[in-house]
């Protein structure tokens, strides 16, 4: 059973960083895909990064581009997501998730594991 555990959201003021984490666990992610995807109030499930756990392919939004990075650990099974020079627009909950039916993917319905989520709260 795959299990997915974020930490690391909180309040932070337009401009600030936070890292998120993604702990994994349950299967071995070498042939996974792994994505970050956000939802604010009243709005859609959006993408937001995600990567081939192998390294072969790494995909971002455009609304985060060159702000936000995600990154992995192997050692740890655990994925990151950096972000820096947050704005309000970002504020949402952010959901960790996992396909073992695909490489790598930026649409919602290929993946099946989902975390509980965790709230990022940007200030202006």
């Amino acid at each position: 059973q795959v299990q997915l555990v974020e930490s690391g959201g909180g309040l932070v003021q337009a401009g600030g960083s936070l890292r998120l984490s993604c702990a994994a666990s349950g299967r071995t992610f070498s042939r996974y895909a792994m994505g970050w995807f956000r939802q604010a109030p009243g709005r859609a499930c959006e993408f937001v990064a995600g990567f081939s756990w192998s390294g072969a392919r790494t995909d971002y939004a455009d609304s985060v581009k060159n702000r936000f990075t995600i990154s992995r650990d192997s050692a740890r099974n655990t994925v990151y997501l950096q972000m820096n020079s947050l704005k309000p627009e970002d504020t949402a909950a952010y959901f960790c998730a996992a396909s073992g039916r695909v490489t790598a993917s930026t649409t919602q319905s290929d993946y099946d594991y989902w975390g509980q989520g965790t709230q990022v709260t940007v200030s202006s």
